[in-house]
């Protein structure tokens, strides 16, 4: 049995039960055969068995009273995945869906993406399984302090330096920085997404939805072609999906469909970002509202039928396996050219497949959507540094490092073999700087 075949099987024998986790660890794995194939003495040092073994793996309760002055009890966690090449760095995701195997995906998905930025970041995921919809502002503050609560002694700014995710915004951030905060007595960048009055960076709100447009435009320019006149489609309405949508508009696209968790919008004349801003960021409404203010737009309850838009670029920014084969067959039927995924592993392993077989040019969120993790990277070092920078000079670092990676992940594809395979080249060259740094350290 070949190397990677045997720590693929051994994986999924010691993590029953966690079908999101055994995803990532197949489509990350079974693409580093070539360069492990190169690489013998990695077997011999079983790099492979500790890279897909979290370094750390943290669970604890978070009990908080509501507003009815009864206790409730969720469930916490944070992964510390891989510290190789820096201090653990990854959001926390408040949602009613997180379990031990959604965080072990996107904490072993972020060990790539953070290593794809360039900077000296290694990779971890937390979070809870509470949802802050639906609940008062002192409700979210009781459980975020309620969380730090336990989780501030094993976090550091040259430890592990989590931060937002689904669920998880400015209003998060800053109770969970401010209970930090008391409890050390000390203002360290140990969290980031934080507000601009206390330590966060400008740029940090828009970040991975601009990253996301940036590595697609350079995709678009390496083959004679630009956003101007392209028809979009983008999935969400939260940060990623609202600001990829702004900067793709500002390159000339017209977004047509968004969505939240209960139904998409379709505006044959272009999505009015000012109304979904006014909708989700200070109403916290539902989508469907748009449909009311705007003539002509449609809304449909469900969000499925997004995918059977036509459009030239495709950019899912809401959840993990949004895309099925059958909606990446829809979208490949009507004329889709390029998918650039702003969520974590919205695509399941089978649409992939559709996309690279129909000539699709494909990011994986590793690459795609590293912008935000690369700003928050950008974040810690003004922190460290007790600096402030202009939203320019944060913007030009950002579409540096999402140009660079668009290269990086390109020329890893050729150098291997398969060019213009994206995941091939975005594990590849992601893999190689962890990989080089934990032979370095020895067996640890």
């Amino acid at each position: 049995m070949k190397y990677v075949d045997k720590v693929l099987e051994n994986l999924k024998k010691q993590n029953p039960n966690e079908p999101e986790f055994h995803q990532a660890a197949t489509e990350i794995l079974t693409t580093l055969a070539p360069i492990v194939e190169k690489h013998p003495e990695y077997e011999a040092a079983g790099l492979l068995e500790r890279f897909v073994e979290p370094e750390r793996v943290i669970m604890f309760r978070v009990p908080w009273v509501d507003d009815n002055g009864k206790v409730q009890v969720n469930k916490g966690y944070r992964v510390q995945f891989n510290s190789a090449i820096g201090p653990y760095k990854g959001g926390l995701r408040f949602h009613p869906s997180v379990n031990l195997s959604i965080i072990k995906f996107l904490g072993l998905e972020q060990i790539l993406k953070n290593s794809l930025t360039g900077l000296p970041i290694g990779g971890g995921k937390g979070g809870s399984d509470f949802d802050p919809k639906g609940k008062s502002d002192r409700e979210v503050m009781a459980f975020c302090q309620s969380f730090m609560t336990e989780l501030y002694r094993h976090i550091g700014a040259d430890t592990d330096v989590p931060a937002g995710d689904i669920g998880v915004g400015g209003r998060e951030i800053g109770y969970l920085f401010g209970q930090y905060k008391r409890i050390r007595d000390e203002h360290v960048g140990v969290l980031t997404g934080r507000g601009l009055t206390y330590g966060g960076s400008l740029v940090r709100t828009e970040a991975t939805g601009y990253g996301l447009v940036y590595i697609t435009e350079e995709a678009l320019k390496m083959r004679g072609d630009s956003f101007n006149g392209k028809t979009v489609v983008i999935s969400g309405s939260g940060n990623v999906a609202i600001y990829a949508c702004e900067k793709a508009q500002s390159l000339g696209a017209k977004v047509v469909a968004m969505y939240d968790s209960n139904g998409y919008i379709y505006d044959p004349d272009g999505i009015k970002l000012d109304i979904i801003k006014d909708i989700k960021e200070v109403k916290r409404g539902r989508i469907k509202e748009y449909a009311e203010r705007v003539s002509g737009a449609e809304y449909h309850v469900g969000c499925k039928g997004i995918w059977s838009i036509p459009c030239d670029v495709a950019l899912p920014c809401a959840t993990q396996n949004e895309i099925d084969a059958e909606s990446a067959g829809l979208l490949v039927k009507n004329g889709v050219k390029y998918v650039a995924e702003g969520a974590n592993m919205p695509s399941t392993l089978e649409a992939i497949e559709v996309f690279q077989k129909s000539g699709i040019v494909f990011l994986p969120a590793k690459a795609a959507n590293a912008g935000g993790v690369a700003t928050s990277a950008l974040e810690m070092a003004q922190s460290s540094g007790r600096m402030f920078w202009s939203f320019a000079e944060v913007d030009a670092k950002l579409k540096n490092i999402m140009v660079n990676i668009y290269h990086n992940i390109d020329n890893a594809a050729k150098e291997y073999g398969y060019e213009g395979n994206y995941v091939m080249g975005a594990n590849i060259a992601g893999f190689i700087k962890v990989a080089t740094a934990m032979m370095a350290h020895g067996i640890v």
